[in-house]
């Protein structure tokens, strides 16, 4: 009875981690397909912008044109009349006010079009086969996601190596753990703190990712159970505790291992090391968390 009991327990564990997968696939489709929506009245606005600029300055020059005839027509009245309507309209400020507004505008949009490329590579719900991936690129991508959940609490320090390799994974399940793992550091951070992302290349078969952060830390008694499926430290309703363990599992699914070490009160670090070629070279095991930080 004990036997069958554990055994309906990890089917029950398993299908919700599948219910928790399948959501997150369902997001990932949703994410790709309004960003591709969203490209069609970007790419329209911001060459609408374009156009603009140049019709203003073509405005502009018939404007100083017109100026330019009156004073030289020598009619004293139709001159103040303009000097007086360019006062009233704050004509000089305008002038040289709107070009800044279309600047910035253009920047605007510019960003937006980078999120939406963002999320589009964030989600890559196309993309189920192995391959190639710039691992800088994937950290970037979900850094621009999730930077609404960041930047109000902490600074981010990016320590990427000079020349990281190209490794062969599934980009978009990387891109989970990541979004994951910087979640979970700004939540930890009470009120203001500090994220530092490191990548290393310890020696030319694998990759290393560390996620550091200022926040409260985690137990001693609860870091050997951060990837047990459904364990959670955050109070009810804010979190399913399969975050972590499904992060664990694509890391595993990834011939690596990740580790974490917590100093309580002093913050946490999430070591992940990849193989660079998952087919190939391999990390040994999958290292359980390790203790804390002395």
């Amino acid at each position: 009875l004990a036997e069958m009991t554990a055994l309906n327990q990890r089917i029950e564990d398993a299908q919700l981690q599948l219910l928790q997968s399948e959501k997150m696939a369902s997001i990932g489709q949703l994410a790709a397909g309004v960003a591709h929506e969203l490209n069609n009245p970007i790419g329209f606005v911001h060459s609408n912008l374009g156009s603009l600029e140049t019709y203003l300055e073509d405005i502009f020059e018939i404007a100083n044109a017109c100026e330019l005839a009156a004073a030289q027509a020598a009619n004293p009245e139709d001159f103040a009349h303009i000097d007086a309507l360019k006062a009233e309209k704050d004509f000089d400020f305008v002038k040289a006010d709107i070009f800044q507004l279309m600047h910035e505008s253009k920047d605007g949009l510019s960003r937006v079009k980078k999120i939406v490329q963002d999320l589009k590579d964030f989600s890559r719900v196309d993309d189920v086969e192995w391959q190639w991936a710039d691992l800088h690129h994937c950290l970037d991508s979900t850094l621009n996601i999730v930077w609404n959940e960041l930047k109000y609490k902490c600074t981010v320090n990016k320590q990427y190596a000079d020349a990281l390799p190209q490794i062969h994974c599934l980009p978009s399940q990387l891109n989970q753990v990541f979004m994951n793992l910087l979640v979970n550091a700004a939540q930890a951070i009470p009120e203001k703190g500090e994220i530092t992302i490191i990548t290393t290349h310890p020696d030319q078969d694998s990759v290393r990712i560390s996620v550091r952060d200022t926040g409260s830390g985690i137990a001693a008694e609860n870091l050997a159970r951060i990837f047990d499926p459904f364990f959670t430290t955050k109070p009810v309703g804010k979190g399913t505790g399969l975050g972590l363990s499904i992060a664990y599992g694509i890391i595993q699914r990834h011939k690596g291992r990740i580790e974490a070490r917590s100093t309580v009160g002093e913050g946490t670090t999430f070591i992940i090391t990849l193989p660079v070629d998952s087919q190939g070279g391999k990390v040994s095991g999958t290292a359980a968390p390790s203790a804390p930080t002395p």
